[in-house]
């Protein structure tokens, strides 16, 4: 039998790091985020069914959320200023991220190819349809990021802050509203004032 080294792999994802061109209090590495990125898609699906009448699978948007970063064990995590700023650069950062898709497939066994290869690249209907929630939820992480290290004191996160914000406002995704109404306010709380 072959040995497939595939999840070994993701197990790294500890190890890279985000927000690497700011100065943090507390660092985070993808696979923290990526649990954060699943929770959160996995609420605003919920949101969508609850309030909005919608029939998508918040544990399939959870899914997606948990490998959504998994192709930066290979890229790294690029930073977002870099990564968007002009068209070229987006396009060929793409090409980089399915050839990494494609490297982290080619450790599986044979026979888990086709269903990691509809997580790492999602393309059916569905998970497409799942895929601006997870986007939401990716961007909520880095808000909630901002607002960890600005409850810090650390104001190097204020501008990342405003410019995340107008972001996921411009998505025009009613469920993130939903998410800043109700949801987002206790993560600027201290643990005391949590409370049922």
């Amino acid at each position: 039998m072959k040995r497939s080294h595939f999840y070994a792999m993701l197990s790294r994802m500890k190890y890279i790091n985000r927000w690497g061109l700011m100065n943090n209090t507390q660092y985070e590495n993808i696979s923290e985020h990526s649990q954060q990125v699943a929770v959160l898609a996995h609420c605003l699906v919920m949101i969508s069914n609850k309030r909005f009448g919608g029939s998508l699978d918040p544990d399939r948007a959870a899914l997606l959320g948990v490998f959504h970063d998994a192709t930066e064990i290979i890229t790294g995590d690029m930073p977002t200023p870099i990564k968007y700023a002009n068209p070229a650069i987006r396009d060929v950062y793409k090409q980089i991220e399915v050839s990494a898709a494609d490297r982290l497939l080619s450790l599986l066994p044979e026979d888990f190819r086709d269903d990691y290869r509809e997580i790492l690249l999602p393309s059916c209907e569905d998970d497409r349809a799942l895929m601006p929630f997870v986007k939401a939820a990716d961007r909520f992480s880095a808000l909630i990021k901002c607002i960890e290290e600005m409850r810090m004191g650390n104001d190097e996160f204020r501008k990342a802050k405003e410019t995340i914000e107008a972001s996921i406002h411009a998505m025009q995704l009613p469920e993130a509203e939903v998410f800043f109404e109700e949801f987002l306010p206790s993560f600027s709380l201290a643990l005391d004032e949590i409370e049922g």
